[in-house]
């Protein structure tokens, strides 16, 4: 999803924005209220979901529940039915559109609660509230990076180095500009009327991830052709190039095709911290304006 590119327009209809956020950030806190022990992982994301589609949006991509050393792209399968766990350490990442207006939001939640990794949860929200508080136009990636790092081991916890924070454009979430969680990665200066998510990652283990199983989340890198794949097609205009995932299509022949042309479409392994560690996560979206920064997803 990440990729140069040109200027990047203003967002427009701030309003549109603006609601996705609110929409994004209700749904976050309703996932959160729904993490206790013996919750179905299936349920909680469908209700997070179903939430947004209530509120008039749609999904920016399925709800992601990656627990423990898993850092990302994580979504229950259909029929999944396994079910939390007390002491858990639930990296849960919402998303809304509207219109391809996109919010990004997302927080760690100790299941059953017990305060083993308040810590660790600590280190990645302290590393976000530095970040936010330096963001206004002019401000560059790197010393948005240097926050964010300083603010971990600040509290003995590393980042992990190879994720991060990106720029968002109208149906693009990770758009052409990167805030990588390290320092010495990446520099450019962000503008008034940029939409931006803050990702802080932080953990215990090695400070980066590799690639573990296949999430269940995909995406299309480009529109079908509709005479060769008709069906493929129709799915292209419900989610453009969105993640979605298969608990989305109900038809299961469907499915069955969705996964035959894998090859042809992006397919999201799930994030797993290289040495095991734990790993929490606190992400915000944000409005660059002329005054400074506005938090579409508070």
């Amino acid at each position: 999803m990440r990729g140069p590119r040109g200027e990047p327009p203003p967002p427009r209809d701030l309003d549109r924005w603006r609601r996705a956020g609110r929409i994004g950030a209700a749904a976050r806190e309703l996932g959160e209220s729904l993490l206790v022990p013996g919750a179905s992982r299936l349920e909680v994301a469908e209700a997070v979901e179903t939430y947004i589609r209530r509120e008039g949006a749609l999904p920016a991509f399925p709800a992601n529940l990656s627990i423990d050393e898993e850092a990302a792209h994580f979504t229950p399968p259909p029929g999944d039915s396994r079910r939390f766990a007390k002491g858990e350490l639930v990296k849960l990442d919402v998303g809304a559109h509207l219109d391809g207006a996109i919010s990004d939001t997302a927080t760690t939640v100790e299941v059953g609660g017990g305060g083993r990794h308040a810590a660790l949860r600590q280190a990645s929200r302290s590393a976000l509230e530095a970040a936010s508080a330096l963001l206004r136009p002019g401000v560059g990636t790197r010393e948005l990076s240097d926050a964010i790092e300083r603010a971990i081991r600040s509290q003995g916890y590393r980042p992990v180095e190879n994720l991060s924070g990106h720029t968002i454009e109208e149906y693009l979430l990770h758009a052409g500009t990167s805030i990588p969680n390290a320092s010495g990665f990446s520099s450019r200066e962000l503008r008034s009327g940029e939409v931006v998510a803050i990702e802080p990652f932080a953990t215990g283990g090695g400070g980066a991830v590799g690639n573990g199983p296949f999430g269940n989340i995909l995406r299309f890198r480009e529109a079908p052709d509709p005479e060769r794949a008709p069906e493929l097609s129709e799915l292209y205009g419900r989610f453009r190039t969105l993640p979605f995932c298969l608990r989305w299509i109900d038809d299961e022949a469907l499915r069955a095709r969705v996964l035959r042309e894998r090859k042809r479409l992006q397919t999201y392994p799930v994030f797993v911290e290289v040495r095991g560690g734990y790993v929490s996560q606190a992400e915000r979206t944000f409005l660059l304006t002329e005054e400074g920064c506005e938090v579409l997803t508070p």
